[in-house]
Parts: C-alpha cells; structure tokens; sequence
C-alpha cells in the first residue's frame, strides 16, 4: 500500500520531512496516537516516533490504514496536539505503515522540548485568541435547543475565557449551535455555543457566543490561577456542582 500527496514522488517519502529548513532530532519516543482509520474505524496505539522537529515527526510502526490528509491526536507525557498525516508509505513489518504528520495551526508541539525549538508559534502572538488557553481538565455539559438529543458530559481539555478544545472521537459537524453549562468555584455558569473546529477521531473546538466581557475575565482568572495551582489538572474544577 502507497498513498501520497499528487505531485509527490513517492520514493523520496521517507526523507522528505528533512527537506524543510527546520532543524530535526534524530531521537526515537513513544507516543500515544488516536484518531479515525482510512476505513472509518476509531484506534489507539502507542508508536515510536522520530526525526523530530517542533513541527513535525516520523510514526513508525501504525497497525491502522491511513491516508494523507487524515487529522489525528498526538500525545508525549502528558501533552497533546493534533496533526495532519502528510504522507504514508508501507512499513517494513507486514500490515503496518509508516507516517509522517505535521503539527496543525494553533497547536503547540507534545515534544518542544526535545526538539530544541522553543515555544511553538501559538505562544509567539501568531494565536489570534483574546485570552490564553490552558490545557487543564475541565468539566462541561453540553446541550442542544433539540431536545431530542441527549445532553453530553464530558470535559474540555483545552479552555480559555472564549472557547474550549473537547476531545471525542465523534464530534458535532461544524457549525452546531449547542449549549454550554459549566461551573466556575460555586458559580453555574451558562452560555450558547458553536462548533468552530471539527476534527473527526481526535475533537472539537467550540466558541463561547454569550459570555460578557467581566465572565469572560472572571473564567480565565480562575483558569490562570487552576493552572498554576494543580500544574494543568483541574481536579476538583467541578466542584460546586
């Protein structure tokens, strides 16, 4: 199996993330990887990953079909991004591919550290939010005007006092309108939404549409200082509920 990008010449795949101008490190981790296969179906696995850069690395070893184009969750220690799958070629064990991804805009490298390349441009101003996100688990119940659909618990792992990032591997088409409940100290805090990013097999990404400028600056307060306080774990965020 070869699948690749037109107009690329598949016998230079595996060296062709090393002709971009970035530095790489030749080191081998293992991280965790999620998403939709080229069959539609959910997976996770843990792989090695090389030739690293704070944009990009080589999987090694995938058991799931992918095709180029595809966005899956990536995840080193305790950080995670989504990337896009650039490339594929046949790996050299039977019925496993090699991939080479690339970090998505707005998300910051799970490996920048090993890479050597500082802050990934999110943290640099090229990130148009208003406030910064934090990665922290965060407890929200989603909702829809329909009420026919059942409400959804669940947890952002992702959020600032505009909008949050909730991972599923089934999320809601762009451009749903739901609803948002969360709880902020003791504080029942309510909001419409709407469904800005969606990434089948790794997540969502959804605005807060009627927050007021003194909520919006209260909840990041108390985000900036959650994060600090528990090192990026809410534990306990939902506490007044």
């Amino acid at each position: 199996m070869m699948v690749a990008s037109p107009g690329i010449n598949a016998a230079r795949l595996p060296t062709l993330m090393d002709d971009r101008p970035e530095d790489r490190v030749d080191a081998q981790i293992i991280v965790r990887v999620w998403g939709m296969d080229a069959d539609g179906r959910p997976f996770f696995q843990n792989v090695n990953a090389g030739n690293i850069s704070s944009e990009g690395a080589l999987l090694s070893g995938v058991r799931h079909r992918l095709k180029v184009g595809d966005t899956i969750g990536i995840q080193h220690n305790d950080q995670k991004a989504r990337f896009k799958v650039v490339w594929v070629k046949d790996a050299a064990k039977p019925r496993m591919v090699d991939a080479g991804v690339q970090i998505l805009p707005s998300q910051r490298s799970p490996w920048v550290d090993l890479a050597k390349a500082g802050e990934h441009p999110v943290a640099q101003g090229k990130d148009k939010r208003r406030f910064q996100r934090h990665k922290v688990l965060f407890p929200i119940e989603i909702s829809f005007d329909d009420t026919r659909r059942t409400h959804l618990q669940t947890n952002a792992t992702d959020i600032g006092g505009r909008g949050c990032y909730v991972e599923t591997l089934l999320p809601l088409q762009l451009g749903t309108k739901v609803n948002i409940k969360f709880w902020v100290e003791s504080e029942n805090v309510q909001t419409s939404g709407i469904v800005r990013t969606s990434d089948p097999g790794v997540g969502m990404g959804i605005e807060f549409m009627a927050l007021d400028n003194v909520v919006q600056e209260w909840l990041q307060a108390y985000l900036d200082k959650l994060d600090d306080t528990v090192g990026g774990k809410a534990k306990g965020a939902g506490g007044g509920k």
